[in-house]
């Protein structure tokens, strides 16, 4: 099993959205994470989808989301594409702890993007790995909510979907 991550141009239009993820629960596959949104021209949105499958799998759903009626493009992104994801942290913290958890953010070179006199909410945004050893050394402070985008990703250089 591996983790593809495919890279989809569809029309901006109502519906669109409840196709391609139709697509996903009719077959009983699972999405490990979804990203949409317009592109420089406002008729075109792109999303970019994360799933966990065989390889066989992962070449059916290419094959079957091209065969959507909105869809313009799809092209399973490359393992060295940028991909990024935004996460939220509100994390509870006193005086004590918030000197410590604003290392943590320093190293990662996250930002405190609110302050309150008993929480932080700080956003980081990097790699997959990254943001969960982030996480993850948060987990010895109180994390009150958390907010995960989900992945999106261009491929490097020339390569680009139409």
């Amino acid at each position: 099993m591996r983790q593809a991550v495919f890279s989809i141009l569809v029309d901006n239009s109502a519906g669109v959205l409840s196709r391609v993820a139709g697509l996903f629960s009719r077959r009983g596959y699972n999405i490990d994470s979804l990203t949409v949104g317009e592109t420089n021209d406002p008729k075109i949105s792109r999303m970019t989808v994360a799933v966990t499958g065989e390889e066989e799998i992962l070449e059916q759903i290419q094959k079957q989301l091209a065969k959507l009626i909105d869809v313009r493009e799809v092209i399973e992104l490359p393992k060295e594409s940028v991909c990024r994801e935004l996460v939220l942290v509100k994390v509870e913290c006193d005086a004590q702890s918030r000197q410590e958890i604003v290392s943590i953010t320093d190293i990662y070179r996250a930002n405190i993007v609110d302050v309150a006199p008993t929480s932080l909410i700080i956003a980081i945004t990097g790699s997959k790995s990254k943001v969960d050893a982030f996480v993850s050394l948060l987990n010895g402070f109180k994390i009150t909510e958390l907010a995960r985008t989900g992945i999106t990703g261009l491929a490097r250089g020339a390569a680009n979907l139409k």
